[in-house]
């Protein structure tokens, strides 16, 4: 039977429509965790409005209110805002709505938080893993791998053996693996690339093909969870706290001290533009005052007087 035309029929409800529309975003190879963030954000607005969807009117209203809760932080108002607003302007695309609610919304200004790890304690945390077991040499070199990358925990924990070229001190987030999609190369250091070979040394051969470079003692992937519980430890011996992902602002903070450009620094850490990386460089306005001082074209002009701590008066 030959169709000449198929008719478009819009979902019945919102739940449908839910599902059609991750469905879609799934086609256009989305991650696993934003498909995880738009049910989330999806499940929690329809959880607190179970009504939302009476009428447009009621809708609206829902929406309006679950943007404007009083002492809502921008990050969060921003990923709520983001999340819905997309999937009801795919609503009105398939003509399950009429009009988007949230058109015309626009974030609000989100200056970030950015935790900061004295110098002195990424120095000792180094020193912390047990290098004469697994667990500890896998840490270390998982350490070195993210001050001096920058690599989201995520990707790094699904990184394969073939993701690593000892020789050329690189390794590979392809596109699959990345949170933005587009693949990157990054370059690390010759200690990191040493840290790595001593690792795969130690490993049974049948881990080459199946296990990540970085798993757990039986080959398993490594998770956000069981990496956190591992910092956690070491952060005790410490006396600190700070969370897996501080060490990515770690290596941005120290990347860009040590004079490193900050646009190689957004494509290290794979932002999509700098819009994310100008958090860094505005954290490095508190070095304005040291950098002026060393730098002040005044200093190098006017030479250098010897200071009177006092003149007597004749």
């Amino acid at each position: 039977m030959r169709l000449n035309k198929v008719k478009k029929t819009a979902p019945a409800t919102m739940e449908e429509a839910f599902m059609q529309f991750i469905n879609w975003k799934k086609a256009n190879n989305l991650s696993e965790q934003t498909i995880l963030d738009y049910t989330t954000h999806f499940n929690l607005f329809f959880k607190r409005f179970p009504n939302a969807t009476e009428s447009y009117e009621q809708l609206e209203k829902s929406l309006f209110e679950h943007l404007g809760q009083e002492n809502i932080k921008p990050a969060t108002y921003n990923n709520r805002l983001v999340y819905l607003r997309t999937f009801l302007k795919w609503c009105v695309e398939q003509g399950v709505l009429s009009d988007n609610p949230l058109d015309g919304f626009k974030k609000r200004k989100d200056e970030g938080k950015i935790v900061h790890i004295d110098e002195n304690v990424l120095i000792d945390l180094l020193q912390l893993p047990d290098q004469s077991t697994y667990a500890g040499l896998r840490d270390y070199a998982l350490l070195l791998v993210f001050l001096d990358s920058g690599i989201r925990p995520k990707e790094a924990f699904s990184l394969m053996e073939s993701d690593y070229n000892g020789r050329a001190c690189e390794l590979t987030v392809d596109a699959e693996k990345a949170k933005t999609r587009m693949s990157r190369t990054l370059h690390i250091s010759p200690q990191t690339a040493k840290a790595i070979d001593e690792l795969l040394s130690v490993r049974p051969d049948e881990w080459k093909n199946n296990a990540p470079l970085f798993c757990t003692n039986e080959g398993k992937p490594l998770s956000r969870h069981t990496w956190g519980d591992r910092i956690e430890k070491y952060c005790k011996k410490l006396g600190t706290r700070f969370h897996p992902y501080a060490l990515r602002h770690a290596f941005s903070i120290m990347f860009l001290r040590g004079k490193g450009n900050a646009f190689a620094l957004q494509m290290m850490l794979g932002h999509v533009d700098m819009t994310m990386t100008k958090r860094y460089v505005r954290l490095m306005n508190s070095d304005v005052k040291e950098q002026h001082l060393m730098a002040s074209p005044v200093n190098r002009i006017l030479p250098q007087k010897k200071r009177l701590r006092k003149i007597e008066r004749k």
